[in-house]
């Protein structure tokens, strides 16, 4: 199973995450965010990162160009977009992306299905609160381009390795406070997921 360890506001915790086995970091570029890191230290980090892990930049209610000039300065592999956009956007945005869905109901984890997706709990804050999606709005659905986000920790983890999920999603799960990750969380989360 693929882990994304999201919220990373310094290098320390971005080599660490990537030392434990993390597949991608995850960048908030959402100033409203308590997690919101500003592009300068997000490159720097970067730089600093090995090849083979990818670098993903969260964003809310930003438009495609400015999407695409920050994911270029810094070095991103990925936008995460953390908005419902339209289709004009996408067709703007040349930056490679992945959709987030916060999903209120059943119906929503349906949106999408041909394109790997994160699924999130929806709360108006957007994101890192720690709400959970219900588990069984995923019954009898092919979960195998599903990223699941949303009050994941190391400790109810179990819960969901055998579902079929391609990966997971953490932040608020592996924190020892906000922007500040949990180094003993962070491991047993990655190792969990990976059964390591």
């Amino acid at each position: 199973m693929r882990v994304k360890i999201c919220g990373i506001t310094n290098y320390e915790d971005a080599k660490f995450a990537e030392s434990c086995g993390a597949d991608a970091l995850g960048f908030v570029f959402y100033e409203k965010s308590p997690r919101y890191i500003e592009p300068k230290i997000a490159k720097e980090i970067i730089a600093g990162l090995p090849p083979f892990i990818s670098k993903v930049a969260l964003f809310v209610n930003e438009t495609p160009e400015k999407i695409d000039e920050i994911c270029e300065y810094i070095g991103a592999d990925y936008a995460q977009i953390h908005f419902d956009a339209n289709r004009d956007f996408y067709e703007k945005l040349k930056t490679k992306h992945i959709k987030v869905i916060r999903a209120k109901s059943r119906e929503d984890i349906w949106k999408y299905p041909a394109e790997v997706r994160i699924i999130d709990a929806f709360v108006p804050e957007f994101g890192g609160s720690g709400k959970r999606v219900n588990l069984e709005w995923f019954e009898c659905i092919d979960k195998s381009k599903i990223i699941l986000a949303g009050g994941l920790n190391p400790e109810n983890l179990d819960e969901i390795l055998n579902l079929g999920f391609y990966g997971v999603d953490v932040s608020s799960g592996v924190e020892k406070e906000k922007g500040k990750k949990d180094f003993l969380k962070v491991e047993q989360f990655i190792k969990k997921a990976k059964q390591i």
